[in-house]
């Protein structure tokens, strides 16, 4: 017999079914009612709920609640430091059976084989890897990327079974004053999804950018901006990543109403913070004890994001769906007891019995050497512009001090919480160097740099100290990339991320270690974010406003252009 006819089979009890789940109580998120009786699985599909089954495999979960598994609706997985292998073996225990991600980190140094490696990737992870294509690679021209996408190259990688659509387009003045190159990216997925990124954007330019058929938004910091966007048709993603923290400001607009149109995304969370928070887990734990009724909250990680992108198959348990579910012992703090990702139950032997793929993007790094005089900062004038840290945004204060020029230089100023920051191209391209000032780190010695840099991923350092920025900067070249702190012509801790500069091969395990010796020396340096590290990436982003810096000099990102 066929799989269909297989299907209906043991649907009916006509066979006994591949799997059983017995004892367990089914949430139905559509009808808001516990359903008990079994689960029936063949495969990887749901087939029966509700009765009682035979199974060639039984498993007791009495006792326990049963809801979809979770969708992280917007993520970067590199960003999670890890391989796709190490992040499916990092997440999927706490729920998260899709994960809708974007490789644009990768492709920007890479191109094209970096978004190849993550549809291969998508073949063997437990979890269900569905894999955007990057729409901004660069996401500007104020930036040196190691690849440039257009859309006759992403012509070539469509078609792939993870795929759903193009992936979030950063470059919205480019959609609302009509690039052609933006114009061309969007026509070739008219008729596909296309996800949206589009901060602080408003009025008949938030009608423009919605017109061009962009449906999801996971930019909005506010409920007011969330509550617009919903109203022009956007479906609103509610973020909670180790940098950008969201979910506090959008909770109130979460109710049994709007869940249908919120989802949840992480965009991104490192292992060390997944390891003390969890990841989507976290989330819907904390939107309960906010206030947001549990089925919002539930709907909003699983069904709600399965419509959102079209992924008939997910989002609740039901015969005909896919066999993604998680079983709880606490409802209302999201206490994942066991989970399931198409039919599978995850456990560490079914990591082990994974296939594997070669990693891609060794010795991405191609950097100038470094010298302490690279990080002066030669102006004739003492106006000064600063870029200010929002702890928990990846928005950022477009500041103004004014600071003496000594011997042709700018000085740093720890007392005043004015540090050097600078961005030196790596792709091997021009070996360009701009420098800054940045204010919100706490800095008061040494230097910090890295190689996470959005989404050029271009090294980008901050410091008190030229020498410790220069050792810093360096070391970058000698690990393949990664992150370093510097104090007193030491290197305090590092954690290389040979894999295009962005991913660890190492288990998220170790990872997670050397997170948390880094941020312990970060802390001995005087910084005071909880996350400097991916805090720090962020600030080369020129698609987030208000005052951003790349390899090209300082961006103001309000007006979209460079002004030093």
């Amino acid at each position: 017999m066929g799989d269909l006819q297989t299907r209906i089979a043991q649907a009916r009890g006509d066979e006994p079914a591949d799997l059983v789940l017995r004892g367990g109580t089914v949430w139905d998120l559509v009808t808001d009612t516990r359903i008990t009786g079994d689960v029936a699985i063949c495969g990887e599909t749901i087939v029966g709920i509700g009765a009682d089954y035979d199974g060639r495999a039984i498993v007791d979960l009495s006792g326990l609640t049963l809801v979809p598994g979770f969708i992280d609706t917007h993520l970067h997985i590199e960003s999670s430091l890890v391989t796709p292998f190490e992040f499916d073996r990092c997440v999927t225990p706490l729920g998260v059976t899709t994960a809708i991600c974007d490789p644009h980190e990768i492709a920007n140094v890479i191109g094209l084989d970096g978004i190849r490696y993550f549809q291969d990737a998508s073949r063997h992870t437990l979890m269900d890897i569905r894999v955007q294509l990057s729409s901004c690679v660069p996401s500007t021209d104020m930036e040196t990327a190691g690849a440039r996408i257009e859309a006759e190259d992403l012509r070539s990688v469509m078609g792939h079974a993870s795929g759903i659509g193009l992936a979030e387009f950063m470059n919205y003045p480019g959609v609302i004053h009509r690039d052609p190159a933006a114009m061309a990216k969007l026509a070739l997925f008219e008729n596909a999804h296309i996800d949206g990124h589009c901060p602080l954007l408003t009025g008949r330019d938030l009608n423009a950018y919605a017109a061009a058929g962009i449906r999801t938004e996971h930019e909005a910091t506010s409920a007011q901006e969330a509550r617009e966007k919903l109203q022009k048709g956007m479906r609103v993603l509610i973020r909670e990543g180790s940098v950008s923290k969201d979910l506090h400001a959008l909770q109130p607009l979460l109710s049994l109403t709007t869940a249908a149109y919120m989802c949840l995304c992480t965009d991104d969370r490192n292992p060390l913070d997944i390891a003390e928070e969890g990841h989507l887990n976290h989330m819907i734990a904390e939107l309960i004890r906010l206030g947001t009724p549990p089925l919002a909250a539930y709907r909003a990680a699983s069904l709600s994001g399965a419509e959102a992108f079209g992924l008939k198959d997910r989002g609740q348990i039901a015969p005909g769906r896919r066999a993604d579910i998680v079983a709880l012992s606490n409802v209302e703090s999201c206490v994942v007891e066991t989970v399931f990702a198409g039919g599978v139950r995850v456990t560490d032997t079914a990591f082990a019995a994974r296939g594997a793929i070669p990693p891609v993007g060794r010795n991405s790094v191609r950097a100038p050497r470094l010298s302490a005089s690279d990080f002066r900062s030669t102006a004739n004038r003492e106006a000064t512009d600063v870029i200010g840290i929002i702890e928990g945004k990846i928005l950022t204060d477009h500041l103004h001090a004014t600071v003496p020029i000594v011997d042709g230089d700018k000085r740093p100023d720890p007392d005043r919480d004015l540090v050097r920051i600078a961005v030196i191209e790596r792709h091997g391209k021009n070996g360009n160097i701009a420098t800054g000032f940045v204010r919100g780190f706490g800095l008061k010695a040494g230097a910090i740099a890295s190689t996470v840099c959005h989404d050029h991923h271009n090294i980008v350092s901050i410091g008190t100290d030229y020498d410790d920025m220069a050792l810093a900067a360096n070391r970058l070249s000698e690990i393949e990339g990664g992150f370093v702190v510097a104090r007193d012509g030491q290197v305090l801790a590092e954690l290389p991320l040979p894999v295009a500069g962005l991913m660890s091969l190492a288990p998220f395990e170790a990872v997670r270690a050397s997170l948390a010796t880094l941020r312990q020396a970060a802390t001995s340096l005087g910084v005071t974010l909880n996350e400097p590290f991916l805090q720090l990436a962020f600030l080369a982003l020129p698609v987030i406003p208000a005052l951003k810096i790349t390899d090209r000099g300082m961006v103001d990102v309000t007006r979209f252009e460079l002004i030093g």
